[in-house]
């Protein structure tokens, strides 16, 4: 049975006015109180939520939003199942182009990028393993329970930034599968038509909610790493991949913090989602095993699939064929050069076709998300239901994409810092919020989550995002825009001075702010 979690006092008052704006005002501040509503409250609602919500019940979508699971209903008893999850959204064809940057972009041999794929990626992967363990301990989606950090009204900046990622992000994912479709056959697809394909398939996974979703993801990574190791086979007997020496010397030394920063925004990416794929675990979970499930589940396939992209770009360095298919249609040149000319033909084309549809694996943990992110703004976007925003969603990314593939390389680099640059505000502020002023899971009551007055003000959430923002300013190294800092280098060192800003701006006025406030 599937519940909502209301109050007997909103349910009567939600009859009574009988319209959106009260059911949306009832349904944002009463996702954890102690009341639910039946499946029956939902038959015989006239509101617009009500006979929504009920169509989507009929046809076995998952209905529920920002509200949070109850324990009765957490159906996964497995730690593993989450990092299964991470594996095959990051098993795809986006981290490929994301570890080619560094030849392409940076000027780095194999070697340095491949270091660099390793620890930068391990470093953004961290804090997505340990916000996983929230989803046990609360049953809340991760930007719900970061009100507990950034207060009410404070989480609504991240919530908005979130949402942004995720479309920009499914963007990424769509214009990969797209240019590797468009190169098959001769560019007999358009690519519109593939981003199209790509945002059909992930809307049909998405529509079904959180259980789909993961029996899809169980799977989808094994044919794609059966082709990632073809594709390693393929290039091997070319004999056209050539390591290089390692680097050294201020420039590359540039270059390596500013390949890392675009590898960071790729990891730590998924962290203000972490919780949303672990909500429907059981709450006495393993959290060793959950922490190092997500951190393996994440990083391998990140560090794997990037490296391989390092791989190829040194490939094409040396082979103006590949050089020149990747400067004609991107990785999907790149793909169709070692797989299908002089190759494996026709066989090496429904490898590529099925790589390109793995993309929907990474898309639909972007769109199942961003509802939850939108919800989040306003008690108004919070009585559409989840399903709406998924569809909404579904139609920005896929037009963004269309925007974005002929201009990708340097999309897709200024993207990924810009996310990088937020998330290091995220976490300088939710980090020591937890283990100091909090002092770890005893200093949360989960019935405060609904109550702005029980929560953080926000005022030194704001004022520690202002201060971030200063580090973006000084600490970024982008065509757009070079900070003082960066250029003293060269190099980003935008996640870098973003935390350290504001972490100190945190500590500093947190304790100021619980003096006068008291929370």
């Amino acid at each position: 049975m599937t519940s909502f979690a209301y109050t007997k006092s909103d349910i009567e008052k939600n009859e009574a006015r009988n319209s959106v704006v009260a059911s949306a005002a009832n349904f944002a501040d009463a996702d954890v109180q102690d009341g639910a509503v039946s499946e029956k409250y939902l038959a015989e609602s006239d509101t617009f939520f009500g006979k929504f919500q009920r169509l989507a019940l009929k046809y076995r979508m998952e209905a529920r939003g920002i509200e949070r699971v109850p324990e009765d209903e957490r159906i996964d008893k497995s730690a593993y199942s989450p990092g299964l999850f991470w594996w095959a959204v990051n098993m795809v064809l986006s981290p490929v182009s994301i570890g080619a940057l560094g030849i392409s972009v940076f000027g780095l041999t194999f070697w340095d990028s491949a270091l660099t794929i390793i620890f930068f990626t391990i470093l953004g992967t961290i804090p997505v393993a340990f916000y996983s363990l929230f989803g046990p301990e609360f049953g809340l989606r991760q930007i719900v329970l970061s009100r507990f950090w950034f207060g009410y009204h404070g989480v609504k900046i991240f919530a908005i930034l979130n949402a942004i990622g995720c479309i920009g992000w499914s963007a990424v994912n769509t214009v990969n599968a797209a240019s590797i479709l468009h190169s098959i056959n001769g560019g007999g697809l358009p690519t519109w038509a593939g981003m199209l394909i790509v945002a059909g398939g992930t809307m049909i996974l998405t529509l079904f909610g959180y259980r789909t979703v993961h029996f899809y993801e169980r799977w989808a990574w094994l044919p794609t790493f059966v082709i990632f190791l073809i594709i390693i086979a393929r290039l091997a007997k070319s004999h056209t991949f050539a390591p290089g020496t390692l680097g050294s010397g201020q420039i590359e030394a540039g270059n390596v913090l500013s390949f890392g920063a675009a590898l960071f925004g790729s990891a730590t990416g998924w962290a203000t989602y972490a919780s949303d794929y672990a909500v429907y675990q059981r709450k006495d979970a393993n959290r060793i095993k959950l922490f190092c499930s997500v951190l393996f589940g994440v990083s391998f396939p990140l560090i794997f699939t990037g490296i391989l992209g390092a791989a190829l770009m040194a490939a094409a360095a040396n082979t103006p064929e590949l050089q020149d298919a990747y400067n004609e249609n991107g990785i999907g040149g790149l793909l169709y050069g070692i797989l299908v000319t002089d190759s494996l033909h026709g066989f090496g084309q429904f490898c590529l076709v099925l790589l390109a549809l793995s993309t929907i694996a990474a898309s639909c943990a972007n769109i199942y998300s961003i509802a939850f992110s939108i919800q989040a703004i306003s008690h108004y976007f919070a009585v559409v239901p989840r399903i709406l925003w998924t569809f909404i969603g579904i139609c920005a990314f896929y037009g963004i994409s269309v925007g974005a593939y002929y201009n990708f390389e340097s999309y897709m680099d200024n993207f990924m810092n810009i996310i990088g640059y937020w998330l290091s505000i995220y976490e300088a502020i939710s980090l020591p919020e937890h283990f100091w002023f909090k002092g770890g899971l005893r200093g949360y009551n989960i019935e405060d989550i609904a109550h702005p007055d029980r929560l953080p003000p926000g005022y030194a959430t704001l004022f520690s995002f202002c201060c971030g923002v200063a580090g973006i300013v000084v600490g970024m190294y982008q065509v757009w825009w070079t900070g003082p800092i960066a250029r003293m280098i060269p190099g980003d060192l935008g996640f870098e001075l973003t935390f350290a800003f504001t972490f100190v701006a945190y500590m500093v006025t947190r304790p100021i702010e619980l003096k006068y406030f008291g929370r």
